[in-house]
């Protein structure tokens, strides 16, 4: 994975953090456009060839989310183990 670029990403979910929320309903993923075009980046990253199974990106609640959120892992895995 190209860490330059996940700090970048990083960075700037920390200055426009996402809220998640846990209901009995599921999971809520509140954020402005620039939030969700940073997860996006995110998600490209560890989607690219370069990055193997097993890396992980973690979101932690005030800092890349909102007070309040709960945590987020973003894990890659292979394909078999998705399901």
């Amino acid at each position: 994975m190209n860490f330059e670029l996940a700090i970048l990403a990083l960075e700037g979910l920390a200055r426009s953090p996402l809220k998640i929320e846990l209901t009995e309903s599921g999971a809520t993923i509140q954020g402005s456009g620039a939030s969700f075009r940073e997860l996006a980046r995110l998600c490209l990253l560890l989607g690219s060839d370069g990055t193997e199974d097993g890396e992980t990106l973690d979101l932690q609640s005030n800092v890349h989310l909102a007070a309040g959120s709960v945590g987020l892992r973003l894990l890659r895995t292979a394909v078999s183990d998705a399901h």
